[in-house]
């Protein structure tokens, strides 16, 4: 068991320096079954930003280690799908059974969709690829894309215009974050 421990330690901390790491939606953390989780991850890993992205069952069940048989699988998969449809329980993506083919639909709740899909306020203002390097200076340890998700929340609920320089506001912003809060 330490070995296992040692190993996924090693595992996160790679991960983490390599900046590979997913920032998940927080209701990520209220899904209650260990298979609506894993399934939340197989989207955000394979569907991110997409649209939508498409898994046969039998590959599905490999992905989440499932041990149950397929039909049992399928049976657990309808469930969600069904849940899902009524109340939008997974976050960021909706999931749909066909047969043996199952499809992760982006809910467009993700900061990048918002902004495509013309979110009033902040939309147009971009920020440079620069500005987001920058920012992991500035605020180390922090996932830029939460702080640019709160900069425009922020800038959004206190009813400022856009700025003339974003990126130099959002760096700014980050400073800020990063002297108030520290490391995460």
């Amino acid at each position: 068991m330490q070995e296992i421990e040692v190993q996924l330690s090693d595992w996160v901390f790679n991960a983490i320096r390599a900046k590979e790491v997913l920032t998940f939606h927080r209701d990520y953390f209220r899904l209650r079954k260990p298979i609506e989780r894993r399934l939340y991850e197989l989207a955000r890993k394979h569907c991110g930003q997409k649209k939508e992205w498409r898994i046969t069952l039998p590959v599905l069940q490999r992905k989440c280690g499932s041990s149950s048989t397929l039909r049992e699988f399928r049976r657990l998969i309808q469930n969600i799908v069904d849940h899902d449809d009524e109340h939008a329980h997974i976050p960021d993506y909706g999931v749909r059974m066909d047969k043996d083919m199952v499809t992760f639909t982006n809910r467009g709740t993700m900061l990048e969709d918002q902004q495509s899909a013309g979110v009033p306020g902040f939309a147009s203002v971009r920020l440079s690829p620069d500005a987001l390097t920058d920012a992991r200076s500035a605020a180390p340890g922090w996932d830029v894309y939460v702080l640019e998700s709160e900069w425009r929340s922020w800038m959004a609920d206190g009813g400022l215009d856009a700025p003339k320089n974003p990126d130099k506001a959002f760096l700014g912003f980050c400073k800020k974050w990063y002297e108030r809060r520290g490391r995460p």
